[in-house]
């Protein structure tokens, strides 16, 4: 709204510089860009990165399988991070030596992360593995693949508005050294006489 009503301040002020009409001219296309074309930015950027994360959400659900494992002895390992207060939620997962039965049939075993409390010989739980067996990590989820996808339209909106907004405080500041300028011509112009009322003293 300052943009606008620059322009019409300017419109048929008799002190009008061109830079003036050009600075609410420039602020009035960086309003439009980051009101039209950060919106369109961001939208086109998150319908692109949903389309590709659903598309790696369904192959790595085709690709991967969860499988029952069996524990067959824990592995005594010292918590990543010893503080109760500072550790996270992996700390607090066991590896073991378990086995479990590929998707192609195969007998496997293999050293894994339980979430299992207290892990004991005979106890079961999930894994994720690939069609030979190998463990692999979780697939992603939609909710997670939208989530991301979502966030990366608002990055790049954000990133759209400040490119504009760059842009303009960049066009804003070569007016005013223009301006700038053209003041410091004046004043060496009339510099030599100023305050002597041309009275060669």
């Amino acid at each position: 709204m300052r943009a606008i009503a620059g322009i019409w301040r300017w419109r048929h002020n008799p002190l009008r510089r061109a830079t003036d009409l050009a600075e609410a001219w420039i602020a009035l296309l960086a309003l439009a860009l980051i009101v039209v074309a950060a919106p369109v930015a961001g939208a086109v950027t998150g319908a692109l990165t949903n389309d590709a994360l659903l598309r790696s959400v369904a192959a790595q659900h085709e690709a991967r399988h969860s499988v029952t494992a069996t524990v067959l002895r824990s592995i005594a390992q010292p918590p990543l991070d010893p503080d109760p207060e500072t550790s996270s939620s992996r700390d607090a997962h066991h590896r073991v030596l378990a086995s479990w039965t590929a998707p192609d049939g195969s007998g496997q075993a293999g050293t894994v992360v339980s979430d299992l409390k207290s892990p004991h010989p005979g106890d079961r739980f999930r894994i994720w593995t690939d069609d030979e067996g190998r463990v692999v990590a979780r697939p992603l989820d939609t909710a997670t693949a939208t989530t991301h996808a979502a966030l990366a339209g608002l990055g790049a909106a954000l990133a759209c508005a400040g490119l504009v907004e760059g842009a303009r405080r960049l066009a804003l500041w070569r007016l005013v050294r223009r301006r700038h300028a053209r003041w410091d011509q004046a004043w060496d112009s009339a510099g030599p006489d100023w305050g002597r009322a041309g009275t060669g003293a």
